[in-house]
C-alpha cells in the first residue's frame, strides 16, 4: 500500500505537535508521562499571581498554578488549580498564601500544618490572604506619598507669598542677613580651628583631665576598697544585739519608774510620802544642830578634869549661821 504524502505531512505535523507540547512542559519542569495530583486553594485576591507560576513548601517547588478560575459570576473569590510536581505530603490543616518577592513574580507558598492526615487528589487546601513584600511597602509609601503632595503644594504657595514680600527692602535685608550668616560662620570656623580653637583647647583640657583621672585609678580603687571594708564593718556591728540591750534597759527603767509612782521602796517611799519626807528633814535638821551644837561647846559632851567647871551655855536651839562650809584643815591641826 503507497501512502501519499499528505499522510506523511499530516503525521508528521502531528508528532512535531506531540514533541513541541511535551518539550515545552519538560522546561517548565512536568513530567507529561506520569499522572500528577491536583489540589484546589480558594483565594479573594491573586494580586500578580499567573499560571505557571510555582507553588513552594520551605522554599522547594513541589508544583505549580494550573488553572485559575472564577467561584462565581460576582468573582467573589477565585478558585486556582494547583497542580503537584513532586510527590510529597502535605497534612490538612496546612495553610496557603501568596507570597513575592521584589525583583521576582509572585507564587505560593504552603505552611505546612501538623496532622497526621494528608490532602489527597482533589482535596482543597486552606488559605490565607497575605500583603507580601511589595504589598507592604505600598501601603508604607501611599500615606508617605500623599503627605510629600501636600507639602508640596503647601511649599508652593509658601514660595509664591515669599516672592511677593521680598521687594528691595526685604532683599536688602536679606542681603545682610547672609552678610551677618557669613560673619558668624566666620566667628564658628575660628571657634573650630584644630590648633588655637576654643574648642580644641576645652578638648585638650578634657584630654588632660582624662589623663589625670587615670592616673588617680589606683587611689580611687584604694578609696573604693576602704569604702567596702567600712561597709562591711559597719554591717558586722551587732546592732540587734546592742538595740535589744537598750530595750531591756528601758523596760527595767520603765519598771523601775512604776515601783518608784507606786511607793514601793525607800526611793518610792521618799517621792510619794510627804510625812516621811518631812521626818527625814527633821532629823537631818537635828543632826545638823547637834552637829554645830558639838563644835560651839565640846566641853558639854567631853567630860574633862583639866577644864574645870562644866559648861554653863544653853545648847544650840538652831543651826549656826554659816557662810562657807566649816575647814576641816583648822580642825585638824
Amino acid at each position: 500500500m503507497k501512502i501519499s504524502n499528505e499522510t506523511k505531512v499530516g503525521a508528521l505535523t502531528i508528532l512535531a505537535l506531540a514533541l513541541l507540547f511535551i518539550g515545552f512542559n519538560y522546561l517548565k519542569g512536568r513530567d507529561v508521562f506520569s499522572r500528577t495530583k491536583k489540589i484546589y486553594a480558594v483565594f479573594t485576591d491573586l494580586g500578580s499571581l499567573e499560571k505557571s507560576n510555582e507553588v513552594k513548601i520551605n522554599g522547594l517547588p513541589i508544583g505549580d498554578v494550573y488553572q485559575k478560575k472564577e467561584k462565581d459570576k460576582d468573582v467573589s473569590a477565585i478558585v486556582v488549580t494547583i497542580q503537584l510536581t513532586r510527590d510529597v505530603n502535605i497534612p490538612k490543616n496546612s495553610v496557603a498564601f501568596i507570597s513575592s518577592s521584589l525583583v521576582g513574580s509572585s507564587y505560593i507558598v504552603i505552611e505546612r500544618g501538623s496532622s497526621t492526615e494528608m490532602l489527597q487528589d482533589g482535596d482543597t487546601i486552606m488559605t490565607r490572604l497575605e500583603t507580601g513584600i511589595l504589598g507592604d511597602v505600598k501601603a508604607q509609601l501611599d500615606p508617605t506619598i500623599s503627605s510629600v503632595r501636600s507639602l508640596l503644594d503647601s511649599l508652593k504657595k509658601t514660595l509664591a507669598g515669599v516672592n511677593q514680600l521680598l521687594d528691595a527692602e526685604n532683599r536688602n535685608n536679606l542681603k545682610q542677613t547672609i552678610a551677618n550668616l557669613s560673619t558668624a560662620s566666620a566667628s564658628l570656623n575660628s571657634l573650630l580651628d584644630s590648633e588655637n580653637g576654643s574648642l580644641a583647647r576645652t578638648l585638650n583640657n578634657a584630654e588632660k583631665f582624662t589623663a589625670s583621672i587615670k592616673e588617680s585609678d589606683q587611689d580611687i580603687k584604694r578609696t573604693i576598697q576602704n569604702t567596702k571594708k567600712f561597709s562591711e564593718q559597719l554591717a558586722s556591728i551587732p546592732l540587734k544585739t546592742t538595740v535589744d540591750s537598750l530595750d531591756q534597759l528601758i523596760s527595767s527603767l520603765k519598771t523601775t519608774m512604776q515601783s518608784i509612782n507606786s511607793g514601793q521602796g525607800t526611793l518610792g517611799a521618799l517621792v510619794n510620802d510627804r510625812k516621811l519626807y518631812d521626818q527625814l528633814q527633821q532629823t537631818i535638821l537635828s543632826a545638823e544642830i547637834l552637829m554645830d551644837d558639838l563644835r560651839a561647846h565640846p566641853k558639854r559632851y567631853v567630860q574633862v578634869s583639866v577644864f574645870g567647871k562644866k559648861e554653863k551655855n544653853p545648847p544650840l536651839s538652831a543651826p549656826a549661821k554659816k557662810m562657807t562650809l566649816p575647814d576641816s584643815s583648822h580642825e585638824k591641826k
